[in-house]
């Protein structure tokens, strides 16, 4: 895409990593892990393919059309739990995006001056533009700490002596691995908008 060669780069290894977390959580197992991690994964290393500089490498026309075609299928198939939940159709809207994002690069893909010429609908860009910045500066806002809120002292250990604190025994739920890590989550969620943010920038 349009922009710095330094930015692109960047944002191929924050799209890349995060799609590769999206993969551990959703080789991870389980059906709640299966509803849009799927998505999530496709939509972060599609972003990667999507920011390689168009000074490195500019895709032909018909690159960019099967771009469209993928994430236009993965909206139609998006799965159907969670109909009226907020997480799916931001997730939805990402694709979308994506569709809106490689057929706009797609009309202008082969030009003389493609590597220069600014693509889409202005104002399309603009609301989502707007969208996503609302959404980096909410999600962002929800992952800065909370203060602490005073509590009772630690009491007594049950069975134990006054003053000993109850430790829970290693070993008896298994050790907590990267797609278990639910607080990675959302800084996920907010590295692929922000990088949204940044392509839509270069559009």
């Amino acid at each position: 895409m349009h922009g710095s060669v330094t930015a692109g780069w960047l944002l191929v290894a924050l799209c890349a990593t995060a799609g590769a977390y999206c993969l551990l959580r959703l080789r991870a197992g389980g059906a709640a892990r299966h509803g849009t991690v799927g998505g999530e994964a496709l939509m972060g290393f599609g972003m990667a393919a999507m920011a390689v500089p168009a000074t490195v490498v500019t895709p032909p026309r018909w690159v960019w059309l099967g771009y469209a075609v993928v994430f236009g299928v993965a909206v139609v198939r998006a799965p159907a739990s969670d109909r009226g939940s907020a997480h799916r159709a931001h997730h939805l809207l990402g694709m979308l995006a994506m569709v809106y994002m490689a057929g706009s690069m797609a009309t202008v893909a082969g030009g003389p001056h493609a590597a220069h010429t600014a693509a889409g609908i202005p104002q399309v860009t603009a609301a989502l533009l707007l969208y996503y910045a609302g959404y980096v500066l909410w999600a962002g806002a929800r992952l800065l700490p909370l203060p602490a809120l005073p509590g009772p002292a630690p009491g007594p250990a049950p069975g134990g002596a006054p003053g000993a604190v109850a430790v829970p025994a290693h070993g008896v739920s298994g050790a907590v691995g990267w797609a278990d890590r639910t607080e990675l989550v959302p800084a996920c969620r907010l590295s692929m908008g922000i990088a949204m943010l940044a392509m839509l920038l270069t559009l």
